[in-house]
């Protein structure tokens, strides 16, 4: 039975000079043993922001307010009679740095049960239709071109402006026009369906179809593997880190989130609030401006402890015109690599800023080793191209894609997928 909450002020008295706290107690939650204490969070109690940071461990299932993840979900399996599981449990290692907030053994969802994320497989195909409704004008203009049947001189110069409109670039745009144009006098046909799949395969080998996409998830042996996610603010960084943690549980694996955006007090909440959702532990710091590798290295060190197939490492969003900031990102990494490899470095890119996305991956680049890229907010743009100019520009792909707001619309990248959603109308 649930019992409604009911918040009691504990009147503390400090010195004797009258100074009181109110200290809100949570009736239907049990108090965590000694040594097992909630540590503070970043925003103040949990009833600021919905139980954002509420670290609790009942001391039966049925306790508390929260379910916890059955084991398919990627939840540690239920400790035997008489002990904890391998790698659950585990103390954090000495010398964790004051003011970060390691995990307990197992985190409850305050209000609500532990969502079981749908396997990532197959994503961007189910969303093919929004990206073809946001693509509209991009794809749009290439067909009307192609079934006029009158390819002549204008129709090619207006088919180079389109694909430069579409973030393409002058160099790609100019070598698939004239690309097509060689292949449709080769062939001798003026015929639409011909042109459309002449087309197609023009496009899909300029996203490169060969490029490796895959992620790197895999355990190393005794520890996991290391997601570093980076990007400018604003681009959505944050929330691609929560919706890659619940595509990997969806998938059977078991993800730590370290919240080493320290600078914006938000962010750590908001990585908490995913975390919590899917039941991914979070570890972050409760002080705003601590040291974001002291985290970073924190989280690496939580998920070797709790034997985690992965670690998402979120860092602050960066002006890439800030040196300084820049070099600090090149430091976190450096910190992460004592514990071994960071196995990927996520740039994440937001698709409706064009050209200044790519100028922002050359910089990024040059930082740290970019891995992949991860293009968000691509349902509402027809700024497609870019996918094709970053690619070039960095040499590295780009693996997953944002195409929509909901939690679950972070896809990997398939070029072929793409390029038949733009071509559908």
């Amino acid at each position: 039975m649930v019992h409604d909450l009911i918040i009691a002020a504990v009147v503390v008295v400090v010195g004797g000079g009258g100074t009181a706290a109110l200290v809100p107690y949570f009736r239907g939650r049990r108090s965590p043993p000694p040594g097992q204490e909630r540590h503070p969070t970043e925003g103040g109690d949990a009833s600021s922001s919905g139980g954002v940071g509420t670290l609790e461990r009942p001391e039966d299932p049925g306790a508390g307010t929260g379910t916890l993840a059955p084991p398919e979900v990627g939840a540690r399996p239920e400790a035997p009679p008489g002990g904890a599981p391998p790698g659950a449990g585990a103390p954090p290692a000495e010398g964790v740095p004051p003011g970060i907030v390691v995990p307990p053994d197992l985190v409850p969802v305050p209000g609500g049960v532990i969502e079981k994320p749908p396997p990532s497989a197959g994503r961007m195909a189910r969303l093919r239709s929004r990206l073809a409704r946001s693509q509209s004008a991009f794809g749009t203009v290439l067909l009307n071109l192609i079934s006029s049947g009158k390819l002549d001189e204008a129709a090619w110069e207006e088919m180079e402006d389109t694909l430069i409109t579409a973030d393409m670039g002058v160099g790609p745009a100019r070598q698939l026009v004239e690309q097509l144009q060689t292949e449709v006098k080769v062939v001798g046909t003026n015929d639409p369906a011909e042109v459309r799949k002449l087309l197609r395969a023009d496009l899909i080998g300029m996203l490169g179809p060969d490029m490796d996409r895959t992620l790197h998830i895999a355990r190393h042996g005794d520890r996991p593997s290391v997601i570093l996610v980076v990007g400018v603010n604003g681009t959505g960084k944050t929330t691609a880190c929560g919706k890659l943690a619940r595509a990997l549980i969806g998938d059977g694996r078991t993800v730590v989130l370290g919240a080493a955006d320290t600078f914006r007090a938000a962010a750590a909440d908001q990585l908490q609030t995913w975390g919590d959702r899917v039941g991914a532990e979070v570890v972050r710091s409760d002080r705003e401006g601590a040291d974001p590798a002291s985290v970073a290295f924190e989280a690496v060190n939580e998920g070797i402890a709790r034997g985690v197939d992965t670690v998402i490492v979120d860092t602050a969003g960066r002006l890439h015109t800030k040196a300084g900031l820049m070099d600090e990102l090149g430091k976190i990494k450096r910190v992460i690599e004592k514990h071994g490899t960071v196995d990927e470095v996520l740039l994440v890119l937001d698709a409706t800023t064009g050209q200044n996305g790519l100028r922002q991956a050359t910089i990024f680049a040059e930082a740290v080793d970019i891995t992949g890229i991860i293009l968000t907010k691509l349902d509402g743009t027809a700024k497609g191209g870019i996918i094709v100019s970053v690619q070039r520009e960095l040499g590295v792909p780009v693996k997953l894609v944002g195409l929509g707001e909901g939690p679950d619309d972070l896809a990997f990248f398939d070029p072929e997928v793409f390029v038949d959603a733009i071509l559908a109308g």
